[in-house]
């Protein structure tokens, strides 16, 4: 039932900005945990940013802190993901997860219950 949908993916050259975000039908966001994953070929899924289940919580990966910022709008049941300047490294394709229990790492792939098809993001040398 619950369907989880990203969008703002696109090309963009490097030191370009790119705002993701999710979305979702059957959930209400609130302050249920949600994270941004990107995989790039031949590399594995990992955490990029998440916000937990408090309000202030918000988390990074060290190679995008300073560069990221996630946000939630519960008015419109969404997260964002806005992307300052964008590095070749970071493309890749951009998942949202949603929902995972407490006590769950934010980076942990396999504590999120829902997750969208992805948007790709692709950044120009």
């Amino acid at each position: 039932q619950v369907q989880v949908v990203e969008s703002g993916g696109g090309l963009v050259q490097a030191g370009g900005s790119l705002r993701l975000s999710c979305t979702a039908s059957g959930l209400t966001f609130d302050s249920r945990p949600v994270g941004w994953f990107r995989q790039a070929p031949g590399k594995e899924r990992e955490g990029v940013s998440a916000v937990g289940w408090s309000a202030s919580a918000r988390y990074y990966a060290d190679s995008v802190k300073g560069r990221f910022t996630i946000s939630r709008d519960n008015v419109k049941n969404t997260v964002y993901l806005q992307m300052n300047s964008l590095k070749p490294e970071d493309t890749g394709m951009y998942y949202c997860a949603a929902d995972r229990p407490s006590g769950r790492s934010w980076y942990d792939v396999t504590g999120y219950r829902h997750w969208g098809q992805g948007t790709q993001v692709t950044v120009s040398a």
